[in-house]
């Protein structure tokens, strides 16, 4: 997903759209009428783009869709990384680290990001945490740090905020 300034290294899932046939929005009930070829297009263009190219604006549009009855989002389990948004092999390692603590999440559990903020609002607690993303050697170095004791839960706290937001 494209973040603008803050660019993601990876992502887990892949939403998948289905249109709802019967639904498209025509009076007529019908599941060819133009209202259904026009979603259809609109998920179709949406589908075509790259997970490491999708804005804001694409999920949105996806969730609006879904919530007018539309179509049904599922969340497919894929990892992906972004090597335009990757530093270096440890931020690739970091991110992939990352991205599976979000898989191990899904399959184990009966969570449903997509539909539940709280779920979301877990996992990238979780991944933030388990992942070593807030080691105090890299926010010592980063100058973060102001003081020790409490700083993981800050860093934690800050970086899942971040990953909500984008």
């Amino acid at each position: 997903m494209d973040c603008g300034d803050k660019q993601a290294g990876g992502g887990f899932g892949v939403v998948e759209e289905t249109v709802l046939t019967g639904r498209g929005g025509d009076d007529s009930g019908e599941n060819n009428g133009p209202a259904t070829s026009r979603l259809r297009e609109d998920v179709a263009r949406r589908s075509e783009v790259a997970q490491c190219h999708r804005t804001d604006a694409d999920l949105r549009e996806q969730i609006d869709a879904q919530r007018d009855g539309k179509v049904k989002l599922r969340l497919l389990p894929e990892i992906f990384l972004c090597q335009q948004h990757l530093r270096d092999e440890t931020h690739a390692h970091q991110a992939m680290v990352h991205e599976l603590i979000h898989a191990i999440d899904l399959c184990r559990t009966k969570m449903d990001p997509l539909n539940n903020c709280m779920h979301m609002a877990c996992t990238e607690i979780r991944a933030e945490n388990l992942s070593g993303e807030c080691a105090w050697t890299k926010e010592l170095s980063a100058g973060r740090i102001k003081q020790f004791t409490g700083h993981g839960a800050e860093c934690v706290k800050r970086r899942a905020a971040l990953s909500l937001q984008a």
